[in-house]
């Protein structure tokens, strides 16, 4: 099982390059895709998902153009876009009935299937409810089970966690990890904490471009030694956030803790400390600005 990205780019109107000679080769295992919005991760994946076509360059799934023949890849794909729209006046049962007819799962197969995956997300007790009452993490939920639907090889969710609440967000997570086995997963995210804990390989993206793609404890050793944590008063964190770049603030009895990304120490007081994926990010995001910049 393979999905392969050959230097693909997407062209809009105005001359506007929504991906620009994008690669990438995936076999099973989880990638989260990790970029700023506006980064180009929802360009990829509707490629992805067949929803629209490279202006240049191919994707192939098992060594097929999906440009050229799309069916093998929607036959065993599964979809959660970033905007995910319900009919308000169906209840969840009456929805995924109607995606599972959709994808070809009639009869017991998918009342079998439908009963269990409204049970893992939780949503069981409200299975009769029409989803025009639903909360915006209900529906996400309800998003969530009509892409597991097929029991898909190929698993594409865009910004799944939007709405929901942290309880929600572990659950998800935890789901991924347990779902993707021998299976292609990618998950499509500005928030670094939603790939933490459940991704096998990271790709950070920034203006339509891959900057880097490697494990996870790969990204974390690049980065050794470049993290470091100053106390400052209150009043010179805005003179600090204009000269360092600052992954994180915490305000504490002895001033504001500052964990700042740097090549060199940000000053004389500055403690090493433990890098993590959030460091890692916004080095290479901040990398990529200043090469473009220069």
């Amino acid at each position: 099982m393979e999905l392969s990205i050959d230097r693909v780019s997407k062209r809009y109107a105005k001359g506007v390059w929504g991906l620009k000679e994008f690669t990438l080769s995936l076999g099973p295992g989880i990638l989260g895709l990790l970029g700023p919005n506006g980064a180009g991760k929802s360009t990829l994946m509707r490629m992805l998902a067949t929803s629209n076509k490279p202006t240049q360059g191919a994707i192939t799934w098992n060594g097929a153009d999906i440009a050229k023949r799309p069916d093998p890849l929607r036959a065993v794909l599964g979809y959660l876009p970033q905007d995910f729209g319900v009919y308000p006046h169906l209840t969840p049962v009456e929805f995924l009935e109607y995606i599972a007819a959709l994808k070809g799962i009639s009869g017991r197969a998918a009342k079998q299937r439908i009963d269990a995956l409204l049970q893992l997300v939780n949503l069981t007790d409200v299975r009769k409810r029409p989803l025009g009452g639903f909360s915006g993490g209900m529906r996400q939920r309800v998003g969530i089970a009509q892409a597991l639907l097929n029991d898909p090889q190929l698993l594409i969710v865009d910004e799944p966690t939007a709405g929901l609440d942290p309880e929600e967000r572990v659950r998800f997570r935890h789901l991924l990890s347990e779902f993707s086995g021998d299976r292609i997963v990618i998950l499509s995210t500005h928030i670094v904490s939603d790939v933490e804990a459940s991704v096998t390989d990271i790709a950070l993206i920034r203006e339509g471009q891959l900057l880097t793609h490697a494990a996870p404890e790969k990204l974390l050793r690049g980065i050794e030694g470049k993290v470091w944590e100053v106390v400052v008063p209150s009043a010179e964190l805005p003179s600090a956030k204009e000269r360092f770049l600052i992954s994180s603030t915490i305000r504490r009895s002895d001033g504001v803790h500052v964990r700042i990304v740097s090549d060199e120490p940000p000053g004389p007081e500055a403690q090493q400390a433990i890098a993590n994926l959030e460091d890692a990010y916004l080095y290479h995001v901040a990398t990529d600005r200043l090469a473009q910049a220069a």
